[in-house]
Order: structure tokens, then C-alpha cells, then sequence
């Protein structure tokens, strides 16, 4: 299923595509004589950011990574958008997690009509872009709360939590860096000579949003590693700490043994035949015993 909006007083078209609409896309590539190259980045889950221009047909193909507005598994994703100008024409190819982005895009059609194709392109980058920082919030809230349960008890389901979150930082970073590379790139295609002042104004706007996107997902995922790698150093240092206390304690319980051994000897030993013996031999255990904890508190404190 497609919606068309014109705009500029009906010169240009804005075509919504759905990616799982295999029948539309067959149509429309038809009807606008679609590349097949085009289209198989345009229907690719999977596909990088990237963009690409034919000077020839006068196309220009822009896939753009939209965050998904939904965590999966615990953390936030993101999914290729595909955007297609081809003369007077503008095809936005979305999947059930960009589609979000077509209210708004429509809200800047209605807001100004009166304005150009590559125009309306680079106000709508600008605005997923600004996408990212609703999320990248919500991410270092929880790492805010994540850490106050931390701080008063480490356990495995917390530290599993922020892990989900590391993880989603990552793909915010991936894909914040590459949106940046690819309007970057832009400037070196044949097509930007084309561009008037307005649509250079609006991509180099564009542009510095999503270099914004970049350095808060960044900053948010370096603040992350470096909570995860404190708590990781206080996790060896608990393990360490109880090492060492089970290491004294078991020198420790070697002591009286040592010393009640001896009486045990088919061998004269003082005390052997004394009523207070067994009170002698658990003193000189007590007395070995301080005398060992006290020398290990001293080597290892």
C-alpha cells in the first residue's frame, strides 16, 4: 500500500512505501522505473547507512538508521530507513518500526509546503536524528537508578540490566556514527553542486544534529563502560577478599590439629599424663593460632 502527497504547488510527489508491500514495490517500480539495485537496499533489513548518487537517472538513493521506539530484548535497536529522490519524486520506504517517522514528516509537508524535495529531504534527517535523545535520556535515567540499587546491593539481575543497556548503547553509537559519515558524504557527491543555499543550509543543519546524536550516545555509553568496569573491579576485589579469608581460616583451623597430633605420638611429650592436658594443648593451639592470624593480618592488610 503507498500514500502520495504533492507539494510546491503539485511540481513534487512524496510517495510513502510500506517495505512489506512486496506488490506495491513490484507497481511502483514499474511505474518510476525503479533500479533494481535501489530496490534491494530499499527492502534490506539488514542494510548500512549509506548513500549513493546516479547523475545519469538523476536518482539519489539515502538509507538513514531510525531507532526503534520499542526495546527488544531489554535494549533499544535501530532499522534502516530508505529515502529515494528521483527527479520530482520522493519515495520514504518504511518498516513497522520507522513508521513512525511519516506523522512527522507529514507535519513538515503541512507546516511548508513551499519547499523542495532535498529540502524536505534534510528536515526530516534532522528530525530522526533528534530521535535518538528521548532515548539516550531514558537510557542514563536508568543507569541512574541502576547504580543507586548497585551501590546498596550488588546482585546479578542489576548488573544484567546494565549490561542490556551497554548493549543498547552500542547500536545507538554504531548508528549515530554512520548517519554522521553519510551526510558527510553527501557534500562529496556530484549532486551537492546542484543544491541551492536553503537545501546546503538544511543539510549542514542536518548534519550537525546528528553529530550531536553522536557525542550523547557516546557519552552516555563511555559513562556506562566506566560504571560496569568499577563494579567489575569491585566484584574481583569482594572475590579477593574472601580468598584471602578462607585462606586464613583454613591455616588457622591447621593449627589445632598440628598441636593435638603430637599427643597422639607413641612418644614421652610434656603433659602427656596430666589432668590438664587436653586444657594445655588447646592454650598453645589459642596462643599459635593468634600468633599465625596476626603475622597474615600484617602481610596481606
Amino acid at each position: 500500500m503507498e500514500n502520495k502527497h504533492v507539494f510546491y504547488d503539485g511540481n513534487y510527489e512524496w510517495i510513502q512505501v510500506d517495505q512489506q508491500d512486496a506488490k506495491s514495490v513490484m507497481a511502483l517500480q514499474r511505474q518510476y522505473h525503479l533500479s533494481d539495485e535501489m530496490l534491494t537496499y530499499s527492502l534490506d533489513k539488514n542494510e548500512r547507512a549509506r548513500v549513493e548518487y546516479d547523475a545519469e537517472e538523476e536518482a539519489l538513493l539515502l538509507v538513514f538508521n531510525v531507532p526503534q521506539q520499542e526495546k527488544r530484548d531489554n535494549h533499544f535497536e535501530t532499522s534502516p530507513m530508505t529515502f529515494i529522490l528521483k527527479k520530482k519524486q520522493i519515495f520514504t520506504f518504511a518498516s513497522h518500526d520507522t513508521r513512525y517517522v511519516i506523522p512527522m514528516m507529514e507535519r513538515l509537508i503541512l507546516q511548508n509546503p513551499q519547499q523542495t524535495p532535498l529540502h524536505f529531504l534534510f528536515q526530516s534527517l534532522f528530525l530522526i536524528s533528534g530521535t535518538f535523545f528521548p532515548l539516550v535520556e531514558e537510557v542514563n535515567s536508568e543507569r541512574i537508578r541502576l547504580n543507586q540499587r548497585l551501590r546498596e546491593k550488588t546482585t546479578n539481575k542489576n548488573l544484567l540490566q546494565m549490561s542490556d543497556l551497554e548493549v543498547g548503547l552500542v547500536f545507538l553509537v554504531s548508528a549515530t556514527k554512520q548517519n554522521a559519515v553519510l551526510l558527510e558524504q553527501i557534500k562529496a557527491l556530484s549532486i551537492y553542486r546542484l543544491m541551492d543555499d536553503d537545501e546546503r543550509e538544511q543539510l549542514d543543519d542536518a548534519l550537525i544534529e546528528a553529530k550531536q546524536a553522536v557525542e550523547m550516545t557516546l557519552l552516555a555509553f563511555q559513562i556506562l563502560e566506566q560504571l560496569s568496569g568499577t563494579y567489575n573491579n569491585l566484584l574481583n576485589n569482594n572475590l579477593n577478599d574472601t580468598m584471602k579469608f578462607l585462606t586464613v581460616w583454613s591455616l588457622l583451623l591447621t593449627v589445632p590439629s598440628i598441636v593435638t597430633s603430637f599427643f597422639g605420638m607413641n612418644v614421652p611429650l610434656p603433659f602427656t599424663n596430666s589432668i590438664f592436658g587436653w586444657g594445655i594443648a588447646l592454650l598453645i593451639s589459642l596462643v599459635l593460632s593468634i600468633w599465625m592470624l596476626i603475622a597474615l593480618w600484617r602481610r596481606i592488610r
